[in-house]
């Protein structure tokens, strides 16, 4: 596949919607950024993919609202790598959000049925 083709194809993930799945992926527990990065492209068939320059960016301002909180450790490999995990007031924050995702779809659902029929 061209590689322009491949960008053609590539879903972009708005601000906002990267730092909700973030979240929805720290409910599971910590995780460090690979495992986050990991996690979404397995649960979204692998069609989204979070680059390093969108993913640290996006963990950093989460950890800069209290949303999430980081500690090192050791990786399963015996590496050392930050562990990020969500906050009471990520949860909060993750229960606005979906609230608010799932009106957006909904309002996006109707306009498309409307433009359909």
């Amino acid at each position: 596949m061209a590689s322009k083709e491949i960008y053609k194809n590539r879903i972009e993930l708005l601000q906002g919607t990267l730092d909700m799945l973030i979240l929805q992926t720290l409910q599971w527990g910590a995780q460090h950024g690979y495992g986050i990065s990991q996690a979404i492209r397995a649960g979204s068939g692998d069609v989204l993919q979070v680059e390093t320059g969108s993913l640290y960016p996006a963990l950093h301002r989460l950890e800069r609202q209290k949303w999430v909180e980081s500690e090192w450790r050791k990786t399963e490999s015996n590496q050392r790598a930050k562990y990020y995990r969500i906050t009471a007031s990520g949860k909060e924050q993750l229960a606005a959000n979906l609230s608010r995702w799932e009106k957006m779809v909904a309002a996006i659902g109707g306009v498309l049925r409307t433009v359909v029929e």
